[in-house]
């Protein structure tokens, strides 16, 4: 940094990349936070959920110098100001694009928003959808102008978790900002090892220019020895060293190929157990960790499930995530609905509960109203007394209609935007609504239709007050013991093939396949500390066997929970 070099910090699971990130944020506070506060600069760190971004903020004091925010948030809080340009790169967006521009009056000089969502192009205004911010980003910093109004507001810009950033705009990334030395120092932190959401992440991050000096941290300060040597065999080209030598944990591997029954077939559940016997298993193994001395009510023991589909069931949530296309969207709380529910009625909620009332009087100040009477009190307590049992009782609809009415909590602007034009849209003929319309209502009608209960179950989820965790809570997560569920019920995923690949070698041309799978895997297994557990509901080959012991040692295959 010194140097105003650009780097990467690549390093394996527990070697303390986030430790090292707020290090470097705070080395920066010391050192610059004068001069750049005198010019108006900030260092920019992009995060890819608000958790992240949070954690972030907090561990910086939520210093003035630091811009911590989501990818999307950073690049809309610079993009917003060039009005013009996106409009002339929106037609460049691809097909649906092009559709809607040939279905409507075309691009004028309407206002390009990024608020609700949805993509759309109106008669005063254009609303982007969240992958359309990100491209647009990715176009812009090829050109110069564009490039120095970034350097003169954020002249150090660092990437957590790097590998998940978009596969274009890590290119432009270092095409114009890295390779042709445009000034800015581009900080990369983070492991493609770790790459595990989606096909679109860019993985690996490289400077054919050689612009990018390689940092590494060969330590893991979170998993006992027996773990660490399994991570190693796992990944024997980043080899790592545990923290204590002495250490030593215990690691078991369960599978049900010994189950008589006739599996489950098609698609992407093929070879996994029915429904209920995977339940059985599953409640099997937790059983004997009980026995071990696990304690699953606390927030030390964890249980991952590699599906979504699983844990949304097993958590009561099933009916909510469905309405969302992508699970980001209600797990990373990326949504402006879900973020309003857990963030803020939930809050209040469970303040109301605990007779939290310093922390209830300080949502009335946010909300810019205040108790000037006997009556406003009595109101007060009777607005949350109808908001508590409508959240047992109800759906979303019918909270979002009290919320509206009694502001407590307020309804963000982007949320009651979102429900008048719902309204509107809901006292019009179906047949008329345009394409964008349908699917604005459709989604929104489905949503408020939910019993509100599913929302209290994820935000339980969310908050980590739950004994599960899915591949979305998982990393840079850790957790004294772990139960990994390796099962079927997404066609991303198959732990038998992933494993006769590690065998065998991958197939030419599936080698993205095999990666999705062998990060999450990897990703999963070194969460735990002291004590990692697996069970295989999926039945297993003899050359899954095989690699299983190669990991994890022939010793620790222990056939059937039962």
């Amino acid at each position: 940094m010194d140097q105003r070099q650009c780097f990467k910090l690549e390093a394996g699971a527990g070697a303390g990349k986030t430790y090292s990130l707020i290090e470097s944020l705070k080395y920066l506070i010391s050192l610059r936070a004068n001069e750049f506060v005198v010019s108006g600069k900030q260092v920019a760190c992009i995060t890819y959920t608000n958790v992240a971004k949070e954690e972030i903020k907090a561990r910086t004091d939520n210093n003035p110098l630091i811009f911590a925010d989501t990818i999307h948030a950073f690049s809309w809080s610079v993009l917003q100001n060039y009005q013009e340009q996106l409009r002339q790169l929106i037609p460049t967006l691809g097909a649906n694009w092009q559709e809607r521009i040939e279905e409507s009056a075309g691009i004028g000089n309407q206002t390009v928003k990024y608020d609700l969502g949805f993509a759309s192009i109106k008669e005063h205004e254009i609303s982007l959808y969240h992958d359309d911010v990100v491209a647009l980003m990715a176009r812009m910093l090829a050109f110069p102008k564009f490039q120095k109004l970034l350097k003169s507001r954020f002249p150090i810009i660092f990437i957590d978790e790097y590998q998940d950033t978009d596969s274009a705009l890590a290119k432009s990334i270092v095409q114009n900002l890295i390779d042709n030395d445009s000034g800015i120092v581009v900080g990369l932190f983070g492991d493609h090892w770790q790459k595990i959401y989606g096909s679109s992440a860019c993985g690996l991050i490289q400077s054919s220019a050689g612009k990018i000096i390689e940092i590494g941290k060969r330590a893991n300060f979170r998993s006992d020895k027996n773990i660490v040597e399994c991570l190693n065999r796992m990944r024997p080209e980043l080899p790592q060293s545990e923290s204590d030598s002495s250490s030593t944990g215990t690691i078991k591997v369960y599978h049900s190929n010994n189950w008589q029954g006739t599996r489950r077939t098609g698609g992407h559940w093929k070879g996994d157990l029915p429904e209920e016997e995977s339940r059985q298993f599953i409640q099997q193994t937790k059983s004997l960790m009980v026995e071990y001395g696990w304690d699953f009510s606390l927030s030390k023991n964890k249980m991952l499930f590699l599906t979504n589909n699983l844990i949304a069931t097993e958590q009561k949530f099933k009916t909510l995530a469905d309405c969302f296309r992508y699970s980001e969207d209600y797990l990373k709380k990326n949504d402006k609905y879900i973020e309003f529910f857990v963030d803020t009625v939930e809050l209040t909620a469970q303040a109301f509960q605990q007779r939290k009332y310093g922390e209830l009087l300080q949502i009335k100040k946010k909300n810019r109203s205040f108790l000037t009477s006997q009556a406003d009190k009595t109101a007060w307590t009777e607005n949350l007394e109808e908001l508590m049992r409508l959240r047992d009782t109800s759906t979303i609809g019918d909270v979002l209609d009290l919320l509206i009415t009694t502001s407590m909590p307020r309804v963000p602007a982007k949320v009651a935007d979102s429900e008048v034009r719902y309204k509107t849209l809901s006292a019009r003929d179906q047949d008329s609504l345009e394409p964008d319309e349908l699917s604005f209502f459709d989604k929104i009608r489905r949503l408020r239709a939910v019993s509100y209960s599913e929302v209290i179950n994820l935000a339980e989820y969310i908050n980590d007050k739950t004994p599960f965790s899915t591949k979305h809570g998982v990393k840079g997560a850790q957790f004294d013991n772990v139960l990994v569920v390796c099962g079927r019920g997404w066609n991303h995923y198959n732990w038998d093939q992933m494993l006769e690949w590690i065998e065998d070698g991958v197939p030419k041309g599936r080698e993205e396949t095999f990666e999705r799978s062998r990060n999450l895997f990897y990703v999963s297994c070194s969460r735990a500390k002291h004590d990692l557990t697996l069970l295989f509901t999926q039945h297993l080959s003899d050359k899954s066997l095989t690699a299983l012991g190669k990991i994890f040692g022939h010793e620790n295959i222990k056939g059937s929970p039962f």
